[in-house]
């Protein structure tokens, strides 16, 4: 197998660019592909997702990472653009995977139509990865991590609040940047939670393989919400692991280094996400 190399690549998002890297370890010929979606104030290059990609790719695999266009990060992982995070949707990023899906089938991301397809998605990427799948039939596999099960993800008296202001406040933990979050988002979560942004409802719907991890110490997203993904599945086809003590990101963080950060429990993750790929994309 040839050493895997990475690509850059720009596509037009639903509220900017869409900043793509693909890692392959060849090009010219079919091969199963797999389109990694990070979670809320995440990004392609945060932490575990580089090691995660090229794993991927010397398995074998095209990997697609990218930032989504509401993310507000650059190609450097910075967050320099706060409007376009503000006015983040759920929609918003389901058009953006719709758009890096349309172009990594087509041939238009710098390796050749792939032979099948597979979705990772971490945290609210893992909702949107399940959103997507349930609707489109060119994905083939689908792994989570720690994934939401719902969007509703607000206390009445923090949605009171944020009506109030018209603005609630994100801090990165890691920069210490304050970024705005306008009621986009909220407008779009009451309107549509029970409709097309229905995760469980989706999850009922799947009918690909579907790999779920969660640890039972994950502190932003319950272990719950996992085992309510599980009981909405097809139980034939739908595996939940659950990793004890693991939290959010399973040990990872950013900076990545790997002394710290490449824990037993990402490590496990890794191995069966790879597995359930190879297992069922051919």
């Amino acid at each position: 197998m040839a050493t895997p190399t990475r690509t850059k690549h720009v596509l037009n998002g639903s509220l900017g660019e869409l900043l793509v890297d693909v890692h392959a370890a060849g090009r010219d010929s079919p091969r199963p592909a797999i389109v990694v979606v990070h979670g809320f104030k995440g990004f392609k290059d945060w932490g575990m997702f580089p090691p995660l990609a090229e794993r991927l790719a010397r398995a074998g695999f095209a990997t697609v990472t990218f930032n989504l266009s509401g993310s507000g990060v650059d190609d450097a992982g910075e967050f320099v653009w706060p409007d376009r995070f503000g006015r983040n949707t759920f929609s918003a990023e389901l058009h953006d995977l719709e758009v890096v899906m349309d172009a990594l089938v087509r041939g238009r991301l710098g390796v050749t139509p792939p032979s099948a397809v597979g979705v990772v998605g971490h945290s609210r990427g893992g909702g949107i990865a399940v959103l997507h799948a349930a609707g489109d039939r060119r994905v083939q596999a689908l792994v989570t991590w720690a994934a939401i099960s719902s969007v509703e993800r607000w206390s009445p008296r923090e949605v009171a609040e944020w009506r109030e202001k018209g603005v609630k406040e994100i801090v990165n933990a890691r920069t210490g940047q304050r970024l705005p979050l306008f009621t986009d988002v909220l407008d779009e979560v009451e309107r549509n939670a029970t409709g097309s942004l229905d995760i469980l409802g989706a999850a009922t719907r799947l009918q690909i393989p579907w790999f779920i991890a969660h640890g039972t110490a994950d502190e932003s997203v319950s272990h719950l919400e996992a085992e309510a993904l599980r009981a909405a599945s097809p139980m034939a086809t739908t595996r939940l692991v659950s990793l004890e003590g693991a939290g959010h990101t399973f040990g990872a963080g950013h900076p990545w280094e790997p002394q710290r950060h490449d824990t037993p429990e990402l490590r496990r993750v890794f191995d069966l996400t790879l597995a359930w790929f190879a297992a069922h994309l051919g």
